[in-house]
């Protein structure tokens, strides 16, 4: 390779970490190819019992970080990741040591960055080629669906473990996992934030069954990788997707949903009316700090309009939330045939606490049902005569 790339890779400060484990077989080839494109190579070796330590003796101008005992890629990564920065580097291309990957391929990810600075850039490979083995094409179709899910990004191909990392991600944000795994939790919670992910076409090339190398445990890293799949969509639909979808409507305002939601969105005014009907009930019932999280998921689950139902929960901002005490307290009183009035510090008991804490608790939910009803009563009307008028309008101008 020309000294002009080798010099585009330090001027961006790029490096490419290489984990390894147990892989003696390719790994000076891998190596000897990187070394075409650039001298900036750490090498995880992860307590590998083959010949890796001697290959390694071979070349003397790369970073070598061993470990006694295997740990994990996790944790081959995160380390490979600590080294990067402490040595200076901005960015790591990680690449495995099995021979999949095509070191030719770096300059892509060089590229790329001219145009995603703030992006994980991701390998993708063509899954459907022959050699790739059915399983690796079924994972990787698993795994894009739960990544789509917890994050939003749509992506060809999300286990790949060819991938360039921004270093700042692991200034920012403290990993757990430390087995393959990890690759999953990066994804995600660097997306949640605020990090790009992109995929670049790469080649790939799978050994035959007798000649390849994996340490993959079918059993236990799937199970290891579900469990943290399931963790991180319960997060993802109680905290990132509802604030994600708050801070577009904060970003774009009120008026820009209501245009392109209501006027002149897709759905039909009965879904329109039930969203906001059950985004206002949600701002109401006792559920305080997990209303937009909670209205979110079931919005999702039911097919409502979720930016609708997370502006409609915002009915329980500050200024409001005097009213919608006193008028679920008020309400409760009114069911359970108590009247209001004031109690003095001195009376209060146990048992009036739990008295009074009931009937706000039941005053909240039957305002939450009355208001939603309400609302999404008045929504309805509203908007079915709002497009009446539009469509006449439209019907008169096509005339």
């Amino acid at each position: 390779m020309t000294t002009d790339f080798r010099n585009i890779m330090a001027g961006k400060r790029v490096c490419v970490i290489v984990p390894t484990y147990n892989n003696a077989g390719t790994l000076k080839d891998v190596l000897n190819r990187i070394s075409q494109f650039t001298s900036s190579i750490i090498v995880i070796n992860d307590g590998s019992t083959d010949t890796t330590a001697e290959v390694l003796k071979q070349f003397e101008n790369i970073t070598i970080r061993s470990f006694k005992k295997n740990k994990g890629k996790g944790a081959a990564l995160k380390s490979g990741f600590s080294l990067a920065k402490e040595q200076g580097y901005r960015y790591a291309i990680t690449i495995d040591s099995d021979g999949q990957h095509f070191p030719e391929d770096i300059p892509l990810f060089v590229e790329k960055l001219a145009t995603a600075p703030d992006t994980i850039i991701i390998g993708s490979r063509n899954m459907e080629q022959e050699d790739i083995p059915g399983k690796s094409s079924f994972g990787n179709k698993f795994s894009n669906f739960w990544i789509n899910v917890t994050t939003g990004f749509s992506l060809k191909d999300t286990q790949s473990g060819y991938r360039l990392y921004p270093l700042s991600i692991f200034d920012q944000i403290h990993f757990y996992s430390t087995k393959y795994e990890f690759e999953v939790e990066v994804l995600t919670r660097a997306a949640w934030a605020g990090y790009k992910i992109e995929n670049i076409p790469v080649k790939v090339y799978y050994a035959p069954d007798e000649l390849r190398v994996s340490h993959y445990r079918p059993f236990m890293d799937f199970f290891r990788i579900s469990l943290l799949n399931t963790i991180l969509i319960i997060l993802a639909f109680l905290f990132y997707r509802p604030r994600l979808f708050y801070r577009k409507i904060k970003k774009k305002g009120v008026q820009y949903f209501f245009r392109n939601y209501i006027l002149e969105g897709t759905d039909s005014t009965h879904i329109i009316a039930l969203s906001i009907g059950f985004g206002v009930f949600m701002g109401i019932v006792p559920v305080w700090g997990w209303q937009m999280a909670i209205a979110f998921a079931i919005a999702s689950a039911t097919g409502l309009n979720r930016a609708l139902v997370l502006i409609a929960s915002n009915i329980s901002i500050p200024p409001m939330i005097p009213f919608i005490l006193f008028g679920s307290y008020a309400m409760g009183g009114w069911l359970l045939g108590r009247d209001l009035s004031w109690i003095a510090p001195a009376d209060i008991t146990l048992e009036l606490v739990k008295i009074e804490l009931t009937q706000y608790i039941i005053g909240s939910m039957a305002l939450a049902l009355a208001a939603g009803i309400v609302s999404g009563f008045l929504t309805f009307i509203v908007v079915k005569i709002i497009r009446r008028i539009k469509t006449r309008k439209k019907r008169v101008q096509k005339i």
